[in-house]
């Protein structure tokens, strides 16, 4: 006599090709996921344009910067790093990259970073050759209400455009510097 639970319903096997149909969704699901909740995250941490920021501000060796100036002809990138920041140790040569061609102002800004000659020391060191201020208190990182480094912002003639966080590749920086230039 056999009973219900003695009879098994054999699965049919899946084809090869409904497995890898099966594997890109999940894939598709999860990057989803993910790209959802880091532009959520990016959103809310991003740095936020104060209502009276101080756009002139002077570099760590005395050189003037007026950084609306700088965004008026096209869009500038602003830099929030820290010497003490591990996840600027990957970003910043990207940054120096971007400087160093020259195709849009880049301006950073050392948060908490030591004395000017610390400062120094440490940009010749990894041979940086972008401009840099030195905000020692972090005065002009809370103005802009950062949260992380790094954070990066995009002005254009003088507005915010952009801000951003985490590690951006440079194909990233130069595609959203290129649309705040024609946006």
């Amino acid at each position: 006599m056999t009973t219900d639970t003695d009879t098994t319903v054999a699965k049919p096997k899946k084809t090869p090709q409904q497995k890898a149909l099966s594997l890109i969704k999940t894939i598709l699901i999860y990057g989803l996921m993910f790209a959802v909740i880091y532009t959520a995250v990016n959103w809310w941490r991003q740095p936020v344009m104060p209502a009276n920021p101080q756009l002139q501000l002077t570099d760590y060796q005395g050189q003037s910067i007026d950084l609306a100036a700088l965004s008026n002809d096209r869009p500038a990138l602003v830099y929030f790093w820290g010497t003490w920041c591990p996840v600027c140790r990957v970003t910043s040569p990207t940054i120096d990259t971007l400087a160093a061609a020259n195709d849009y102002p880049v301006v950073t800004i050392a948060i908490q970073s030591g004395s000017d000659q610390t400062l120094h020391s440490y940009l010749s060191e990894h041979n940086y050759r972008f401009t840099t201020i030195n905000d020692q208190e972090g005065e002009i990182f809370a103005d802009w209400q950062g949260q992380v480094t790094p954070s990066y912002v995009i002005l254009k003639e003088g507005e915010m455009a952009q801000g951003l966080t985490g590690i951006q590749p440079l194909w990233s920086l130069k595609l959203r510097l290129w649309l705040s230039s024609v946006f």
